[in-house]
């Protein structure tokens, strides 16, 4: 499918029906020291038909602003507390007691991810025992919440063309042990996939209309499968890396993707970034797929919710759909 350029209030209309439909969801960071309470931001949310929220750490006032929400959650580990959770049991007991159990079931859990984009680095080891120890913890309390990891597209070893993807060789086994405990529990994979990084680092070779979804025509040829957009290509080649560890029955959830509004050139702009972030809630929730797992909407989280002015400068202040005063950076229609 040919993702559809933003020009027109149909298009607003055609994303709105389509986000409502799928429950497209944004990452909510609080690295701002000018950000809104957590109650305002939640209204901002519900007044937006934003259906799911994606949070990096179990802070308690986002977690009782959340209550009562009906907003779905997806509630990071910290990246720092792996190793206990991995090594002791009773500590992953209490993370559960301490931060789920409070807050269910007024607040939807979603998904837990124990961990985010630590494969590869040292870390990475810790993963699979933190993820074992949550969800026995959960199960435990009697609570059913899938527990999973997000992995950054670092973890790729090879990506092109999408049927070679691979897992880093140095990642194998680490990776290995998370696909089988992924695909045991019926347990999806938390991906952050950034068509803009991939530009970014090589306009020469990457073509915009590629990399923002407005190609009209196909651009990547492997095999019967044929891509206009290189978010496609990306997660594909995520799913036959899945594939190549016997994770052929494992979906991938795009927990990050966005485009930065400012912060490098004529790359990071207003018009690239609304222009992305449109055409990718329209693509994910057509239900068209990707070539390698055609006729099934994408889930996906929008980064991010708002510019954080903690972040390193540059594009990294720049992700936002929204200003800290919660007026829009740029248009998408969520209502």
């Amino acid at each position: 499918m040919r993702w559809l350029p933003h020009s027109s209030s149909f298009a607003s209309l055609h994303v709105s029906s389509l986000l409502n439909q799928v429950g497209v969801g944004v990452n909510y960071g609080l690295l701002g020291d000018n950000l809104p309470a957590p109650d305002a931001t939640i209204g901002l949310l519900k007044s937006r038909n934003i259906t799911k929220a994606r949070i990096f750490d179990p802070n308690p006032d986002v977690l009782r602003a959340l209550e009562g929400s009906n907003i779905e959650v997806v509630l990071g580990v910290r990246n720092e507390d792996l190793q206990q959770l991995a090594s002791d049991k009773n500590a992953a007991t209490s993370w559960v007691a301490n931060n789920v159990v409070p807050h269910f079931p007024a607040v939807k859990f979603r998904y837990i991810t124990a961990g985010n984009e630590v494969i590869p680095g040292p870390l990475a080891t810790f993963v699979y025992g933190a993820m074992q120890n949550l969800d026995a913890a959960l199960k435990s309390a009697n609570i059913t919440v899938p527990v999973s990891t997000a992995v950054s597209y670092g973890v790729m070893g090879a990506a092109f063309p999408p049927s070679s993807g691979a897992f880093l060789d140095s990642e194998l086994e680490v990776m290995g042990s998370i696909v089988s405990f992924l695909s045991k529990n019926r347990s999806p994979l938390l991906a952050n996939v950034y068509p803009y990084y991939t530009y970014a680092n090589d306009p020469v070779h990457v073509r915009l209309d590629y990399a923002l979804g407005t190609s009209q025509h196909k651009v990547v040829a492997d095999g019967l499968n044929q891509y206009t957009i290189l978010l496609d290509a990306m997660v594909d080649a995520m799913y036959a890396a899945l594939e190549k560890r016997g994770g052929q029955d494992v979906r991938i959830v795009v927990s990050e993707s966005g485009w930065p509004s400012a912060g490098n050139g004529d790359i990071a702009t207003l018009a690239n970034a609304q222009t992305y972030v449109n055409n990718l809630i329209a693509h994910v929730s057509s239900g068209l797929g990707m070539p390698r797992r055609p006729g099934s909407a994408m889930e996906t989280y929008v980064f991010a919710l708002f510019n954080e002015d903690l972040k390193p400068s540059g594009t990294e202040q720049n992700f936002g759909l929204f200003h800290p005063d919660m007026t829009e950076v740029y248009p998408v229609s969520f209502a």
